[in-house]
C-alpha cells in the first residue's frame, strides 16, 4: 500500500486502527522511557532487590538531628604535634666562625706593640673561619682544635667546645659562631602554592599557615584544597579550611616537615527527575541539603515526584560497625517542614541526590509518543487536502 492510499483511508478505519496502536502502547506504560525508579520500585526493591543492603530512613526531626553538620575533626594534623627544638646544627649547615685573641695570638701571630710605642697592645684582634661545611656525620673539621661534633647542638654550645679546645694554646680565646647557610632546620613546601620550595625554619616558631604564607599561599579555593603534612615518614591531613589560625591544626613546624597542597574539590551527584544530570561542586566550606537541591534547581516540576526525593550515601564506619553502610534518606517536599529539616542536613562528599519521577507521567509521556507518531501523518494529509 502507498503512501498516498494510507492518507486516503476511510475516517473509520482511521479511527480503528488508531485505537488498537493506542491501546497496545498502552498497555507497555511501563515499559516507557524513564530517568530512574519511581518510589514504588524502590520501596520493592528494598524487599525483594536488595543486594548492597541498604535501608531508607524518612527524615524527620529526629534523623535530621543525626545528619547536622558535624564539627570539624579533632584529629588530622593535630596528631602530628609534638615539642621540638629548630636551634640545633646539623648535616649541611654552613657556619661562619671568628675566633676572637688578645695578646700573643695563634691565628694571627704576635700582637704588634709598635704602633703603642713598645708597649703592650690589649686589644684583640679576630680570625674569620667561613664556609665551615657540617659534614653528614655532624662533625666540623678547624685548625688546632681538629674534629668537633657539632650535631643537635647550638651556636652557643660550639662555641664553648671551640673557646675550650683552643685553652692552652692561645691567650682568652674566644668564638663567636652563626649560621650562614641553613640546611638542616628547614622545611619543605609543595604542590598548587604559588612558590614552592626549601624554606628555613626561624625565631619564633613558625606555624603552618605562616609556612603556606611564606609559600604565597594557594592557587585555588581553599574549600577545595587538601593541606598533607608528612614528619618522620607519617601523613596526616585535613582540609585547608579546617586550619584555623589558634586550632589544633595550625601546628608548629619541625626541621624536616613536608607541607603539600593539592586540589580535591567535594562534590555530590544528581540524578532522576531534574533538569540535568550533573556532577555538582560544593564551592563553600559547608553545604546543606536544601542548598544543595537550589544549584540544581530542585525537583523538574514536569517529571519529579517531590515526595520522592533521596539521598544516598554510605555511613562511616564506626568501632561497633566496621563496615560501610549504605542508607537512603528519603525526603518528601510536600510537607512544609521538609524545608526546614533540609536546612539542617550537612552534604558530605560524593553524596548523591536522586529525585523519583512522578508516576503520572507516564500518559504524557504516551501522548507525546503518540504526536511524534501521528504529527507527520497529519501534516501530509491536511497538504494533500
Amino acid at each position: 500500500m502507498r503512501y498516498a492510499d494510507v492518507v486516503r483511508m476511510r475516517p473509520g478505519l482511521w479511527s480503528n486502527a488508531s485505537l488498537l496502536v493506542v491501546a497496545a502502547l498502552l498497555t507497555g506504560c511501563s515499559t516507557l522511557p524513564s530517568s530512574g525508579p519511581t518510589a514504588a520500585q524502590i520501596n520493592g526493591a528494598l524487599k525483594n532487590n536488595n543486594q548492597t543492603g541498604f535501608t531508607i530512613v524518612d527524615i524527620d526531626a529526629a534523623s535530621a538531628q543525626q545528619l547536622a553538620f558535624a564539627p570539624p575533626p579533632v584529629g588530622g594534623l593535630a596528631a602530628l604535634d609534638r615539642p621540638g627544638r629548630i636551634d640545633t646544627l646539623g648535616p649541611g649547615d654552613v657556619l661562619d666562625i671568628n675566633v676572637y685573641e688578645v695578646g700573643v695570638t695563634l691565628f694571627t701571630g704576635p700582637n704588634d706593640s709598635s704602633a703603642q710605642g713598645g708597649r703592650f697592645n690589649p686589644s684583640a684582634r679576630s680570625t674569620a673561619l667561613s664556609n665551615v661545611v657540617v659534614d653528614s656525620a655532624g662533625d666540623i673539621q678547624l685548625p688546632y682544635v681538629g674534629k668537633v661534633n657539632v650535631l643537635g647542638k647550638t651556636t652557643a654550645e660550639v662555641q664553648n667546645l671551640i673557646e675550650r679546645g683552643l685553652r692552652g694554646l692561645s691567650q682568652r680565646p674566644q668564638a663567636l659562631v652563626s649560621v650562614k647557610d641553613n640546611a638542616f632546620n628547614v622545611f619543605y613546601v609543595s604542590g598548587d602554592v604559588r612558590a614552592p620550595g626549601r624554606m628555613p625554619l626561624r625565631m619564633p616558631r613558625e606555624r603552618l599557615l605562616d609556612a603556606l604564607a611564606r609559600a604565597g599561599g594557594t592557587v585555588n579555593q581553599p574549600d577545595d584544597m587538601i593541606v598533607r603534612l608528612t614528619r618522620d615518614g607519617v601523613s596526616a591531613e585535613t582540609r585547608l579550611s579546617a586550619v584555623d589560625a589558634s586550632g589544633a591544626q595550625n601546628i608548629q613546624l619541625l626541621p624536616g616537615d613536608r607541607v603539600e597542597l593539592f586540589n580535591r574539590p567535594r562534590t555530590f551527584l544528581v540524578f532522576g527527575a531534574s533538569e540535568k544530570v550533573s556532577q555538582v561542586a560544593f564551592g563553600a566550606d559547608r553545604l546543606s541539603m536544601a542548598e544543595a537541591l537550589a544549584r540544581i534547581g530542585g525537583p523538574s516540576d514536569r517529571l519529579a515526584d517531590p515526595s520522592a526525593v533521596y539521598l544516598f550515601r554510605y555511613v562511616t564506619p564506626t568501632a561497633d560497625r566496621p563496615e560501610e553502610k549504605p542508607i537512603i534518606y528519603r525526603l518528601n517536599m510536600v510537607r512544609p517542614d521538609s524545608y526546614f529539616l533540609s536546612q539542617r542536613i550537612g552534604m558530605h562528599d560524593k553524596d548523591v541526590i536522586y529525585i523519583a519521577g512522578a508516576s503520572s507521567n507516564a500518559p504524557g509521556k504516551l501522548a507525546g509518543i503518540l504526536g511524534q507518531l501521528f504529527s507527520p501523518i497529519l501534516a501530509v494529509r491536511a497538504v494533500a487536502q
